[in-house]
């Protein structure tokens, strides 16, 4: 025989309700179950991000000291560069003085060379006047 079993409205309400509570107890009870691997993984994603953040700050601190580096490189090069163009500028007027100071040098010892001959050649025309 055949169980009759009525299933009025109140019946079915009550059976979802009842369903929809074991639901939730059931998922209260996996996620309490789960909350120290959920806090175990949280932590490690946690060390993640922190170790992340670190290896990003390690990257710029060594891009910063490269181009702090290359800057002083850069300012060093200047530096030895104007030294480089000074030292030649300074050789160039040594040079230029020397030619000069020769120069002069040079001109007195004609002027003195044709102020001996001059001289002779007067001392040689008395001495033939005289004469």
């Amino acid at each position: 025989m055949r169980t009759t079993k009525t299933n009025d409205l109140a019946d079915r309400r009550n059976a979802a309700a009842e369903a929809k509570a074991a639901r939730l107890r059931a998922y209260r009870a996996t996620r309490e179950a789960a909350e120290p691997t959920r806090l175990a993984r949280q932590e490690e994603l946690l060390a993640i991000a922190a170790a992340r953040e670190e290896r990003r700050e390690e990257r710029e601190r060594l891009k910063s000291e490269a181009k702090a580096r290359q800057q002083e490189q850069a300012r060093a090069e200047a530096e030895a560069a104007a030294y480089q163009d000074a030292a030649a500028v300074a050789a160039r007027a040594r040079i230029e003085a020397q030619e000069k100071a020769d120069s002069v040098i040079a001109q007195v010892i004609k002027d003195e060379a044709a102020r001996k001959a001059e001289r002779d050649r007067r001392y040689a025309n008395r001495k033939a006047r005289k004469q």
